[in-house]
Protein backbone atom coordinates (compact mmCIF):
# COMPACT_ATOMS: atom_id res chain seq x y z
CA UNK A 1 0.00 0.00 0.00
CA UNK A 2 1.20 3.65 -0.94
CA UNK A 3 2.22 5.70 2.12
CA UNK A 4 -0.31 8.67 2.15
CA UNK A 5 -0.83 11.84 3.99
CA UNK A 6 -3.58 11.54 6.97
CA UNK A 7 -6.81 12.42 5.85
CA UNK A 8 -7.93 15.48 8.31
CA UNK A 9 -10.47 17.46 7.02
CA UNK A 10 -10.00 21.51 7.32
CA UNK A 11 -12.23 22.90 9.62
CA UNK A 12 -13.44 26.14 10.97
CA UNK A 13 -13.04 25.19 14.49
CA UNK A 14 -9.37 24.43 13.93
CA UNK A 15 -8.10 27.76 13.22
CA UNK A 16 -9.81 29.09 16.73
CA UNK A 17 -7.82 26.17 18.75
CA UNK A 18 -4.79 26.47 17.09
CA UNK A 19 -4.39 30.40 17.87
CA UNK A 20 -5.21 29.75 21.73
CA UNK A 21 -2.78 27.24 21.93
CA UNK A 22 0.12 28.51 20.07
CA UNK A 23 -0.99 32.75 20.34
CA UNK A 24 -3.26 32.24 23.20
CA UNK A 25 -1.81 35.49 24.81
CA UNK A 26 -2.15 37.65 21.55
CA UNK A 27 -4.80 40.47 21.68
CA UNK A 28 -7.80 41.20 20.17
CA UNK A 29 -9.17 44.72 20.90
CA UNK A 30 -12.47 46.14 19.90
CA UNK A 31 -14.42 49.26 20.26
CA UNK A 32 -17.65 47.95 21.54
CA UNK A 33 -21.01 49.29 20.76
CA UNK A 34 -21.70 50.15 24.26
CA UNK A 35 -18.52 52.48 24.38
CA UNK A 36 -15.50 51.06 25.60
CA UNK A 37 -12.55 49.36 24.57
CA UNK A 38 -12.31 45.73 24.96
CA UNK A 39 -9.22 43.83 25.24
CA UNK A 40 -8.71 39.68 25.39
CA UNK A 41 -6.69 36.97 24.38
CA UNK A 42 -6.80 34.41 21.23
CA UNK A 43 -7.60 32.25 24.32
CA UNK A 44 -10.35 33.96 26.21
CA UNK A 45 -11.80 34.22 22.06
CA UNK A 46 -11.24 29.85 22.16
CA UNK A 47 -12.83 29.70 25.34
CA UNK A 48 -16.16 31.99 25.30
CA UNK A 49 -16.39 30.26 21.58
CA UNK A 50 -17.46 26.94 23.02
CA UNK A 51 -19.11 27.74 25.37
CA UNK A 52 -21.50 30.19 22.72
CA UNK A 53 -21.23 26.94 21.11
CA UNK A 54 -22.69 24.78 23.97
CA UNK A 55 -25.81 27.73 24.12
CA UNK A 56 -26.40 26.94 20.09
CA UNK A 57 -26.91 23.40 21.68
CA UNK A 58 -28.96 24.44 24.36
CA UNK A 59 -30.83 26.46 21.68
CA UNK A 60 -31.65 23.47 19.24
CA UNK A 61 -29.41 25.05 16.78
CA UNK A 62 -28.38 21.48 14.80
CA UNK A 63 -25.90 21.58 11.96
CA UNK A 64 -26.66 23.10 8.73
CA UNK A 65 -29.04 25.50 10.39
CA UNK A 66 -28.92 29.45 9.10
CA UNK A 67 -28.25 31.52 12.21
CA UNK A 68 -27.70 35.59 11.06
CA UNK A 69 -25.68 37.97 12.28
CA UNK A 70 -26.47 41.91 12.02
CA UNK A 71 -23.46 43.28 13.57
CA UNK A 72 -20.32 45.26 13.58
CA UNK A 73 -16.20 43.89 13.73
CA UNK A 74 -16.29 43.03 16.97
CA UNK A 75 -14.95 40.31 20.17
CA UNK A 76 -18.72 39.10 19.87
CA UNK A 77 -18.89 38.85 16.23
CA UNK A 78 -15.53 36.69 16.00
CA UNK A 79 -16.78 34.40 18.66
CA UNK A 80 -19.86 33.66 16.20
CA UNK A 81 -18.20 33.03 13.17
CA UNK A 82 -16.68 29.97 15.15
CA UNK A 83 -19.22 29.13 17.24
CA UNK A 84 -21.84 28.91 14.54
CA UNK A 85 -19.69 27.34 11.99
CA UNK A 86 -17.76 25.24 14.26
CA UNK A 87 -20.49 23.46 15.44
CA UNK A 88 -21.49 23.09 11.53
CA UNK A 89 -24.60 25.12 11.70
CA UNK A 90 -23.99 28.35 8.85
CA UNK A 91 -22.83 31.64 9.79
CA UNK A 92 -25.04 34.15 8.07
CA UNK A 93 -23.65 37.71 8.21
CA UNK A 94 -26.33 40.13 7.19
CA UNK A 95 -25.40 44.14 6.27
CA UNK A 96 -27.42 46.22 8.36
CA UNK A 97 -26.70 49.30 6.20
CA UNK A 98 -29.03 47.05 2.87
CA UNK A 99 -32.64 48.43 2.94
CA UNK A 100 -35.00 46.91 5.33
CA UNK A 101 -36.56 45.61 2.57
CA UNK A 102 -33.77 43.78 1.63
CA UNK A 103 -32.98 42.03 5.27
CA UNK A 104 -36.12 41.18 5.36
CA UNK A 105 -35.78 39.46 1.69
CA UNK A 106 -32.26 37.66 2.75
CA UNK A 107 -33.49 36.40 6.23
CA UNK A 108 -36.38 35.03 4.84
CA UNK A 109 -34.60 33.47 1.79
CA UNK A 110 -31.87 31.94 4.05
CA UNK A 111 -34.53 30.80 6.11
CA UNK A 112 -32.50 31.79 9.77
CA UNK A 113 -33.67 30.52 12.61
CA UNK A 114 -31.82 32.93 15.11
CA UNK A 115 -30.45 36.20 14.63
CA UNK A 116 -27.30 38.18 16.81
CA UNK A 117 -27.89 41.82 16.48
CA UNK A 118 -25.74 44.56 18.13
CA UNK A 119 -27.42 46.95 20.03
CA UNK A 120 -27.59 49.64 17.72
CA UNK A 121 -29.06 48.19 14.87
CA UNK A 122 -32.00 46.23 16.85
CA UNK A 123 -34.00 48.83 15.49
CA UNK A 124 -34.03 47.41 11.98
CA UNK A 125 -35.25 43.80 13.28
CA UNK A 126 -37.89 45.59 15.42
CA UNK A 127 -38.98 47.58 12.20
CA UNK A 128 -38.88 43.96 10.15
CA UNK A 129 -40.94 42.20 13.23
CA UNK A 130 -43.61 41.13 11.33
CA UNK A 131 -42.07 39.98 8.10
CA UNK A 132 -39.60 37.70 9.93
CA UNK A 133 -42.12 34.71 10.19
CA UNK A 134 -39.09 32.11 10.74
CA UNK A 135 -37.09 33.59 13.09
CA UNK A 136 -37.31 32.37 16.57
CA UNK A 137 -35.42 34.41 18.51
CA UNK A 138 -32.99 37.62 18.69
CA UNK A 139 -29.84 37.19 20.46
CA UNK A 140 -28.64 40.42 21.66
CA UNK A 141 -24.53 40.85 21.63
CA UNK A 142 -24.36 42.85 24.75
CA UNK A 143 -24.39 42.05 28.81
CA UNK A 144 -27.75 42.06 31.04
CA UNK A 145 -26.98 45.96 32.41
CA UNK A 146 -26.75 47.01 28.75
CA UNK A 147 -30.28 45.16 27.65
CA UNK A 148 -32.86 47.30 26.53
CA UNK A 149 -35.78 47.64 28.72
CA UNK A 150 -38.59 47.35 26.34
CA UNK A 151 -38.90 45.61 22.88
CA UNK A 152 -41.36 44.94 20.28
CA UNK A 153 -39.38 41.34 19.40
CA UNK A 154 -40.49 38.29 20.70
CA UNK A 155 -38.59 36.17 22.49
CA UNK A 156 -35.20 38.89 22.72
CA UNK A 157 -32.26 36.87 24.47
CA UNK A 158 -29.11 38.57 26.12
CA UNK A 159 -25.56 37.01 24.85
CA UNK A 160 -23.28 37.96 27.88
CA UNK A 161 -26.52 35.63 29.73
CA UNK A 162 -26.30 32.75 27.49
CA UNK A 163 -22.86 32.23 28.03
CA UNK A 164 -22.71 32.28 31.16
CA UNK A 165 -24.75 29.66 31.62
CA UNK A 166 -22.46 27.17 29.78
CA UNK A 167 -19.68 25.28 30.46
CA UNK A 168 -16.19 25.80 28.42
CA UNK A 169 -15.83 22.40 27.16
CA UNK A 170 -17.04 21.79 23.92
CA UNK A 171 -16.07 18.95 21.54
CA UNK A 172 -15.97 20.49 17.53
CA UNK A 173 -17.59 17.77 15.29
CA UNK A 174 -15.29 15.93 12.99
CA UNK A 175 -17.16 17.64 10.08
CA UNK A 176 -16.93 16.94 5.97
CA UNK A 177 -14.70 19.82 4.83
CA UNK A 178 -16.85 20.23 2.52
CA UNK A 179 -20.05 21.33 4.69
CA UNK A 180 -21.37 24.81 4.29
CA UNK A 181 -19.89 27.21 7.53
CA UNK A 182 -21.19 30.37 6.12
CA UNK A 183 -23.22 32.53 3.88
CA UNK A 184 -22.77 35.92 2.39
CA UNK A 185 -24.88 37.79 0.17
CA UNK A 186 -24.60 39.53 -2.90
CA UNK A 187 -25.07 43.54 -2.51
CA UNK A 188 -27.98 43.44 -5.14
CA UNK A 189 -27.37 46.15 -7.17
CA UNK A 190 -29.81 45.08 -9.87
CA UNK A 191 -32.68 42.42 -8.85
CA UNK A 192 -32.71 40.77 -5.40
CA UNK A 193 -29.51 39.68 -3.28
CA UNK A 194 -28.07 36.10 -3.93
CA UNK A 195 -26.40 34.12 -1.58
CA UNK A 196 -23.04 32.52 -1.48
CA UNK A 197 -22.33 29.19 0.22
CA UNK A 198 -18.89 29.12 2.04
CA UNK A 199 -17.60 25.47 3.28
CA UNK A 200 -15.05 25.14 5.86
CA UNK A 201 -12.44 23.62 2.75
CA UNK A 202 -12.85 27.02 0.99
CA UNK A 203 -12.42 28.85 4.30
CA UNK A 204 -9.54 27.64 5.20
CA UNK A 205 -8.07 27.70 1.86
CA UNK A 206 -8.64 31.45 1.21
CA UNK A 207 -7.09 31.66 4.33
CA UNK A 208 -3.84 29.83 4.02
CA UNK A 209 -3.40 31.67 0.36
CA UNK A 210 -4.19 35.31 1.45
CA UNK A 211 -0.97 34.36 4.20
CA UNK A 212 1.18 33.73 1.33
CA UNK A 213 4.38 36.55 1.13
CA UNK A 214 3.02 37.04 -2.27
CA UNK A 215 -0.60 38.47 -1.10
CA UNK A 216 -1.80 39.78 2.33
CA UNK A 217 1.25 38.35 4.04
CA UNK A 218 0.24 38.28 7.65
CA UNK A 219 2.65 37.23 10.58
CA UNK A 220 2.21 37.16 14.29
CA UNK A 221 4.07 40.33 14.61
CA UNK A 222 1.07 42.20 12.76
CA UNK A 223 -1.74 44.42 13.90
CA UNK A 224 -4.51 43.72 11.70
CA UNK A 225 -7.68 46.47 11.47
CA UNK A 226 -9.79 45.29 9.42
CA UNK A 227 -12.11 48.32 8.19
CA UNK A 228 -13.88 46.60 6.01
CA UNK A 229 -16.99 44.59 7.67
CA UNK A 230 -17.39 41.19 8.93
CA UNK A 231 -20.71 41.40 7.04
CA UNK A 232 -18.94 41.81 3.55
CA UNK A 233 -17.59 38.77 2.26
CA UNK A 234 -16.33 37.61 5.84
CA UNK A 235 -14.13 40.63 6.40
CA UNK A 236 -12.06 39.68 3.10
CA UNK A 237 -10.89 36.25 5.01
CA UNK A 238 -9.49 38.50 7.80
CA UNK A 239 -10.95 36.38 11.24
CA UNK A 240 -9.73 33.32 9.26
CA UNK A 241 -6.34 34.76 8.44
CA UNK A 242 -5.31 36.36 11.43
CA UNK A 243 -5.80 33.48 13.92
CA UNK A 244 -3.94 31.12 11.60
CA UNK A 245 -0.94 33.48 12.24
CA UNK A 246 -1.53 34.40 15.38
CA UNK A 247 -1.92 38.21 14.23
CA UNK A 248 -3.08 40.84 16.31
CA UNK A 249 -6.80 41.96 16.01
CA UNK A 250 -7.87 45.26 16.05
CA UNK A 251 -11.88 45.58 15.85
CA UNK A 252 -13.16 49.13 15.00
CA UNK A 253 -16.81 48.71 15.56
CA UNK A 254 -19.59 51.05 13.80
CA UNK A 255 -16.89 53.74 14.36
CA UNK A 256 -15.15 54.27 10.96
CA UNK A 257 -15.27 58.10 10.54
CA UNK A 258 -10.97 59.05 10.23
CA UNK A 259 -10.77 60.61 13.78
CA UNK A 260 -12.16 57.29 15.41
CA UNK A 261 -9.63 55.05 13.32
CA UNK A 262 -6.51 57.04 13.33
CA UNK A 263 -7.16 56.71 17.14
CA UNK A 264 -6.52 53.18 16.91
CA UNK A 265 -4.37 53.02 14.60
CA UNK A 266 -1.86 54.80 16.79
CA UNK A 267 -2.93 53.67 20.33
CA UNK A 268 -2.83 50.13 19.00
CA UNK A 269 0.17 50.22 16.63
CA UNK A 270 -1.67 49.12 13.67
CA UNK A 271 0.89 47.45 11.08
CA UNK A 272 -1.69 46.55 8.13
CA UNK A 273 -5.48 47.46 7.57
CA UNK A 274 -7.71 46.91 4.77
CA UNK A 275 -10.91 48.76 3.89
CA UNK A 276 -12.73 50.59 0.79
CA UNK A 277 -11.20 53.50 -0.80
CA UNK A 278 -14.13 55.71 0.67
CA UNK A 279 -13.17 54.91 3.99
CA UNK A 280 -9.50 55.56 3.19
CA UNK A 281 -10.58 59.17 1.62
CA UNK A 282 -11.61 60.01 4.92
CA UNK A 283 -8.66 59.19 6.78
CA UNK A 284 -6.41 60.66 4.58
CA UNK A 285 -8.94 64.14 4.68
CA UNK A 286 -8.63 63.56 8.34
CA UNK A 287 -4.35 63.52 8.92
CA UNK A 288 -4.04 66.47 6.27
CA UNK A 289 -6.27 68.71 8.28
CA UNK A 290 -4.65 67.57 12.09
CA UNK A 291 -1.74 67.49 10.70
CA UNK A 292 -1.52 63.85 11.33
CA UNK A 293 1.10 60.75 10.45
CA UNK A 294 0.35 57.60 10.13
CA UNK A 295 3.38 56.24 12.13
CA UNK A 296 3.53 52.78 12.20
CA UNK A 297 0.89 51.39 9.61
CA UNK A 298 3.24 49.57 6.96
CA UNK A 299 0.71 48.48 4.27
CA UNK A 300 -2.98 48.66 3.49
CA UNK A 301 -5.23 46.74 1.32
CA UNK A 302 -7.23 48.48 -0.59
CA UNK A 303 -10.28 46.26 -2.27
CA UNK A 304 -14.32 47.01 -3.19
CA UNK A 305 -13.56 49.30 -6.05
CA UNK A 306 -10.38 50.83 -7.43
CA UNK A 307 -8.54 53.17 -5.25
CA UNK A 308 -7.84 56.09 -7.62
CA UNK A 309 -3.99 56.62 -8.55
CA UNK A 310 -3.86 59.49 -6.80
CA UNK A 311 -4.81 57.84 -3.23
CA UNK A 312 -1.73 55.65 -3.80
CA UNK A 313 0.91 57.97 -4.35
CA UNK A 314 -0.85 59.98 -0.96
CA UNK A 315 -0.21 56.93 1.29
CA UNK A 316 3.44 56.44 -0.02
CA UNK A 317 4.73 59.95 -0.16
CA UNK A 318 2.80 61.57 2.92
CA UNK A 319 2.45 58.48 5.37
CA UNK A 320 5.05 56.27 4.01
CA UNK A 321 2.33 53.27 3.46
CA UNK A 322 2.42 50.80 0.96
CA UNK A 323 -0.67 50.19 -0.52
CA UNK A 324 -1.49 46.77 -1.66
CA UNK A 325 -4.41 46.83 -4.50
CA UNK A 326 -6.78 43.31 -3.99
CA UNK A 327 -9.90 42.62 -6.50
CA UNK A 328 -12.33 39.85 -5.85
CA UNK A 329 -16.02 39.50 -5.33
CA UNK A 330 -18.63 37.72 -2.79
CA UNK A 331 -18.23 34.78 -4.85
CA UNK A 332 -14.70 34.30 -4.53
CA UNK A 333 -14.32 34.23 -0.95
CA UNK A 334 -13.17 36.92 -1.97
CA UNK A 335 -9.86 37.51 -2.79
CA UNK A 336 -8.97 36.62 -6.80
CA UNK A 337 -5.86 38.79 -7.66
CA UNK A 338 -3.53 41.48 -5.06
CA UNK A 339 -0.29 43.56 -6.09
CA UNK A 340 2.07 41.24 -5.82
CA UNK A 341 5.71 42.96 -7.74
CA UNK A 342 7.51 40.52 -9.98
CA UNK A 343 11.25 40.27 -9.37
CA UNK A 344 13.17 43.21 -9.69
CA UNK A 345 10.19 45.79 -9.70
CA UNK A 346 10.04 47.14 -5.92
CA UNK A 347 13.47 48.64 -7.50
CA UNK A 348 11.55 50.65 -10.06
CA UNK A 349 11.13 54.27 -9.87
CA UNK A 350 8.27 55.27 -7.16
CA UNK A 351 6.10 56.80 -10.19
CA UNK A 352 6.55 53.36 -12.35
CA UNK A 353 5.39 51.40 -8.96
CA UNK A 354 2.41 53.46 -8.65
CA UNK A 355 1.55 52.68 -12.11
CA UNK A 356 1.83 49.24 -11.04
CA UNK A 357 -0.13 49.28 -8.31
CA UNK A 358 -2.98 51.13 -9.86
CA UNK A 359 -3.75 47.54 -11.87
CA UNK A 360 -6.03 45.42 -9.79
CA UNK A 361 -2.63 42.88 -9.02
CA UNK A 362 -1.94 39.19 -10.39
CA UNK A 363 -3.86 36.19 -9.37
CA UNK A 364 -3.10 34.16 -6.41
CA UNK A 365 -2.55 30.40 -6.39
CA UNK A 366 -5.79 28.93 -7.07
CA UNK A 367 -7.39 31.25 -9.28
CA UNK A 368 -7.73 31.11 -13.17
CA UNK A 369 -8.44 34.00 -15.00
CA UNK A 370 -9.28 34.50 -18.52
CA UNK A 371 -11.01 36.74 -21.02
CA UNK A 372 -13.22 35.81 -23.54
CA UNK A 373 -15.24 37.98 -26.42
CA UNK A 374 -19.30 38.49 -26.41
CA UNK A 375 -19.31 35.14 -28.33
CA UNK A 376 -17.56 33.74 -25.59
CA UNK A 377 -14.24 33.59 -27.23
CA UNK A 378 -10.48 33.23 -25.57
CA UNK A 379 -8.57 36.44 -26.04
CA UNK A 380 -4.88 36.99 -26.11
CA UNK A 381 -3.18 38.00 -22.28
CA UNK A 382 -1.70 41.01 -23.99
CA UNK A 383 -2.68 43.45 -22.02
CA UNK A 384 -4.33 45.34 -25.09
CA UNK A 385 -7.16 43.05 -25.94
CA UNK A 386 -10.06 43.55 -23.42
CA UNK A 387 -13.07 41.39 -22.46
CA UNK A 388 -15.54 39.65 -20.07
CA UNK A 389 -13.16 38.40 -17.43
CA UNK A 390 -14.13 34.82 -16.58
CA UNK A 391 -12.37 32.82 -13.34
CA UNK A 392 -12.12 29.37 -11.25
CA UNK A 393 -10.87 28.00 -8.44
CA UNK A 394 -11.04 25.67 -5.00
CA UNK A 395 -12.75 28.74 -3.06
CA UNK A 396 -14.85 30.46 -6.18
CA UNK A 397 -18.32 29.47 -6.08
CA UNK A 398 -20.15 26.70 -8.42
CA UNK A 399 -23.59 28.20 -8.16
CA UNK A 400 -25.32 30.55 -5.96
CA UNK A 401 -27.84 29.07 -3.41
CA UNK A 402 -30.67 27.58 -3.78
CA UNK A 403 -29.33 27.37 -7.34
CA UNK A 404 -30.30 30.56 -8.63
CA UNK A 405 -28.66 32.69 -11.34
CA UNK A 406 -27.62 29.76 -13.18
CA UNK A 407 -26.54 32.03 -16.14
CA UNK A 408 -23.51 33.17 -14.33
CA UNK A 409 -22.08 29.68 -13.80
CA UNK A 410 -20.88 27.89 -17.34
CA UNK A 411 -20.88 23.90 -17.40
CA UNK A 412 -17.08 23.98 -17.42
CA UNK A 413 -16.61 25.35 -14.42
CA UNK A 414 -15.92 29.09 -14.54
CA UNK A 415 -17.85 32.15 -12.87
CA UNK A 416 -18.86 35.18 -15.09
CA UNK A 417 -17.18 37.84 -12.89
CA UNK A 418 -19.27 40.62 -15.00
CA UNK A 419 -16.36 42.56 -15.25
CA UNK A 420 -14.71 44.18 -18.67
CA UNK A 421 -10.48 43.63 -18.41
CA UNK A 422 -7.22 43.27 -20.12
CA UNK A 423 -4.60 40.61 -19.12
CA UNK A 424 -0.98 40.83 -19.50
CA UNK A 425 1.83 38.08 -20.09
CA UNK A 426 3.15 38.75 -16.59
CA UNK A 427 -0.66 38.39 -15.12
CA UNK A 428 -1.36 42.15 -14.52
CA UNK A 429 -4.37 42.28 -14.58
CA UNK A 430 -6.45 46.32 -15.24
CA UNK A 431 -10.14 46.70 -14.76
CA UNK A 432 -11.62 48.32 -17.52
CA UNK A 433 -15.56 48.56 -16.45
CA UNK A 434 -18.24 47.21 -15.10
CA UNK A 435 -19.72 45.54 -18.33
CA UNK A 436 -23.06 47.27 -17.34
CA UNK A 437 -20.96 50.02 -16.80
CA UNK A 438 -18.39 50.58 -19.83
CA UNK A 439 -19.00 53.55 -22.07
CA UNK A 440 -20.08 52.31 -26.21
CA UNK A 441 -19.11 55.32 -28.00
CA UNK A 442 -19.13 54.72 -32.08
CA UNK A 443 -18.85 51.20 -31.64
CA UNK A 444 -15.77 51.85 -29.37
CA UNK A 445 -15.53 51.23 -25.32
CA UNK A 446 -14.14 53.79 -23.47
CA UNK A 447 -12.81 52.94 -19.76
CA UNK A 448 -15.16 54.70 -17.24
CA UNK A 449 -12.73 54.10 -14.50
CA UNK A 450 -9.68 55.26 -16.55
CA UNK A 451 -11.30 58.44 -16.80
CA UNK A 452 -12.36 58.42 -12.81
CA UNK A 453 -8.65 57.89 -11.98
CA UNK A 454 -7.68 60.63 -13.94
CA UNK A 455 -10.25 62.98 -12.36
CA UNK A 456 -8.96 61.96 -9.26
CA UNK A 457 -5.56 63.46 -9.91
CA UNK A 458 -6.60 66.68 -10.03
CA UNK A 459 -5.66 68.45 -6.51
CA UNK A 460 -9.30 69.92 -6.38
CA UNK A 461 -11.59 66.54 -7.17
CA UNK A 462 -12.70 65.20 -4.16
CA UNK A 463 -14.34 62.42 -5.81
CA UNK A 464 -15.54 61.69 -9.26
CA UNK A 465 -17.81 59.47 -11.27
CA UNK A 466 -17.96 58.74 -14.98
CA UNK A 467 -21.35 57.45 -16.75
CA UNK A 468 -21.91 57.13 -20.32
CA UNK A 469 -25.19 59.90 -21.59
CA UNK A 470 -27.41 59.16 -24.88
CA UNK A 471 -25.88 61.33 -28.15
CA UNK A 472 -27.61 60.72 -31.21
CA UNK A 473 -24.15 60.77 -33.34
CA UNK A 474 -22.02 58.36 -30.94
CA UNK A 475 -24.73 56.59 -29.17
CA UNK A 476 -23.11 57.32 -25.89
CA UNK A 477 -20.57 59.84 -24.55
CA UNK A 478 -18.77 59.95 -21.35
CA UNK A 479 -19.59 62.25 -18.80
CA UNK A 480 -18.18 63.61 -15.58
CA UNK A 481 -20.08 63.83 -12.30
CA UNK A 482 -17.51 65.61 -9.74
CA UNK A 483 -17.38 66.38 -6.18
CA UNK A 484 -14.86 69.35 -5.59
CA UNK A 485 -13.07 69.76 -2.34
CA UNK A 486 -14.03 71.67 0.21
CA UNK A 487 -13.58 75.42 -0.47
CA UNK A 488 -12.01 74.40 -4.47
CA UNK A 489 -13.25 76.44 -6.92
CA UNK A 490 -11.92 74.47 -10.43
CA UNK A 491 -14.20 74.60 -13.33
CA UNK A 492 -15.54 72.54 -15.70
CA UNK A 493 -13.00 74.07 -18.63
CA UNK A 494 -10.01 73.23 -16.37
CA UNK A 495 -11.18 69.67 -15.29
CA UNK A 496 -11.11 69.16 -18.83
CA UNK A 497 -7.98 70.45 -20.21
CA UNK A 498 -6.66 68.55 -17.01
CA UNK A 499 -7.64 65.16 -19.25
CA UNK A 500 -5.01 66.40 -22.80
CA UNK A 501 -2.36 64.04 -22.86
CA UNK A 502 -3.92 61.48 -20.23
CA UNK A 503 -6.02 59.57 -22.27
CA UNK A 504 -6.67 59.91 -26.15
CA UNK A 505 -8.38 62.50 -27.30
CA UNK A 506 -12.00 61.01 -28.19
CA UNK A 507 -12.19 59.50 -24.71
CA UNK A 508 -12.13 63.02 -23.42
CA UNK A 509 -15.76 63.75 -21.39
CA UNK A 510 -18.08 65.73 -23.28
CA UNK A 511 -19.32 67.80 -19.94
CA UNK A 512 -18.72 67.85 -16.19
CA UNK A 513 -21.62 68.35 -13.73
CA UNK A 514 -20.84 69.28 -9.97
CA UNK A 515 -22.89 67.89 -7.01
CA UNK A 516 -22.06 67.86 -3.48
CA UNK A 517 -21.83 64.32 -3.04
CA UNK A 518 -22.18 60.95 -5.08
CA UNK A 519 -23.99 58.04 -3.83
CA UNK A 520 -22.54 54.86 -2.37
CA UNK A 521 -23.69 51.17 -2.16
CA UNK A 522 -23.70 49.79 1.19
CA UNK A 523 -20.67 48.20 1.11
CA UNK A 524 -19.03 51.42 0.13
CA UNK A 525 -18.71 51.02 -3.68
CA UNK A 526 -19.73 54.10 -5.79
CA UNK A 527 -23.56 53.46 -7.32
CA UNK A 528 -23.52 54.17 -10.35
CA UNK A 529 -26.96 52.90 -11.45
CA UNK A 530 -28.00 55.99 -9.35
CA UNK A 531 -25.13 58.42 -11.09
CA UNK A 532 -27.03 56.70 -14.43
CA UNK A 533 -30.75 57.63 -13.19
CA UNK A 534 -29.96 61.11 -11.71
CA UNK A 535 -28.51 61.99 -15.08
CA UNK A 536 -30.46 59.88 -17.79
CA UNK A 537 -31.75 63.24 -19.37
CA UNK A 538 -28.65 65.28 -18.95
CA UNK A 539 -28.39 67.12 -22.44
CA UNK A 540 -24.26 66.98 -23.34
CA UNK A 541 -23.56 70.18 -25.78
CA UNK A 542 -21.99 68.20 -28.57
CA UNK A 543 -25.61 66.91 -29.01
CA UNK A 544 -27.04 70.32 -29.51
CA UNK A 545 -24.41 70.27 -32.01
Amino acid sequence: MLGLMMDRPLLISQLIEHAAEYHGDNEIVSRSVEGPIHRYTYADAARRSRQLANALKALDVVPGDRVGTLAWNGYRHFEIYFAVSGSGAVCHTLNPRLFPEQIAYIVNHADDRFIFADLNVLAILEGLKDNLAGVQGVIVMTDRAHMPGESSLPNLLCYEDLIAAQGDVFDWPDLDENTAASLCYTSGTTGNPKGVLYSHRSTILHAYAINGANAMGFTADDAILPVVPMFHANAWGIPYAAPMVGAKLVFPGFKMDGASLYELFDSEDVTIAAGVPTVWLELLRYCEANGERLEKLQRTLIGGSAPPRAMVERFDKEHGVRVLQGWGMTEMSPLGTITSMRRGEKDLPAEQQYDLIAKQGRPIFGVDLKIVDDGGRELSKDGVAFGNLLVRGPWIAKSYFRGEGPSAFTSDGWFHTGDVCTLNPHGYMTITDRSKDVIKSGGEWISSIDLENVAMGHPAVEEAAVIGVAHPEWNERPLLVVVRKRDSTVTREELLKFFDGKVVKWWIPDDVVFIDSLPHTATGKLLKTKVREDFRGHRLPSAAR
